[in-house]
């Protein structure tokens, strides 16, 4: 499985930024860590060799960049306000750094989002809001309300950047009929302690006319190697 690992300057962070790609060709994976994860740790947990048949048969190519919760929704030691600017930041190095070189390499518009846990959120988040550039979005676990991370603080961004806050008030035809058309999965389990948060995203999909996956395992938690079993099935839904 070719890996390459991939360090550059962002202005948006003002910082070195650090990522790990995985295949030669196929269609572009954005693949977030969970909480506070870094860009090796879905290599390290197994995730991204569960679909290495994909990766080497140059089907998918898989995008790991690195992850900041610790100096945004997890950091303390700055305001709630400025968590969610920190978030942006971030977001804005997704969107305008490894969008980018994965269009570029992939040589299509649109590219696939996915995430465990927290990662699920980021999947999500980036997918509701950039509809135009997400062609598939894979949930595994996912947790999508940000408010606890706030301290009781709401301002518009934090609102736009809360799936739970923003999907239930989303009437623009634009955002809808992109939704509409895009592959979206979200995996759980009856042992999955984001459960209860997966059923209620997908009732507000629902809600909204927006088809999407619910895949609600028997005998499946929230861990790793349920992750691993979820990854390869959501990844061979993908139709280049």
């Amino acid at each position: 499985m070719n890996e390459q690992h991939v360090r550059w300057y962002t202005r948006h962070l003002s910082r070195d930024f650090d990522m790990l790609v995985f295949g030669h060709a196929g269609y572009p994976v954005i693949l977030f860590p969970t909480s506070l994860g870094r860009y090796y740790q879905n290599k390290d947990f197994g995730l991204v060799g569960s679909v290495a048949h994909l990766i080497d048969a140059g089907k998918i190519r898989i995008y790991c960049p690195d992850g900041i919760d610790a100096e945004s929704w997890y950091n303390k030691s700055i305001s709630p306000a400025d968590r969610v600017r920190t978030h942006l930041a971030y977001e804005r190095v997704i969107l305008h750094d490894v969008l980018p070189l994965a269009q570029r390499e992939a040589g299509r518009h649109q590219v696939a989002v996915a995430g465990a846990s927290f990662g699920g959120y980021h999947a999500v988040n980036f997918a509701l809001r950039h509809p135009d550039l997400t062609g598939y979005c894979f949930s595994l676990g996912g947790s999508f309300d940000i408010r606890q991370f706030l301290d009781g603080h709401a301002d518009d961004n934090s609102y736009f950047n809360n799936p739970v806050e923003y999907l239930p008030n989303l009437n623009d035809p634009w955002f809808l009929d992109r939704l509409r058309g895009m592959g979206i999965v979200l995996g759980t389990g009856d042992w999955d302690v984001c459960r209860d948060r997966n059923l209620h995203l997908s009732h507000l999909l629902h809600a909204k006319g927006i088809p999407h996956f619910l895949d609600d395992r028997k005998w499946c938690g929230h861990d790793w190697n349920y992750w691993r079993d979820m990854f390869p099935h959501y990844l061979s839904l993908i139709n280049p």
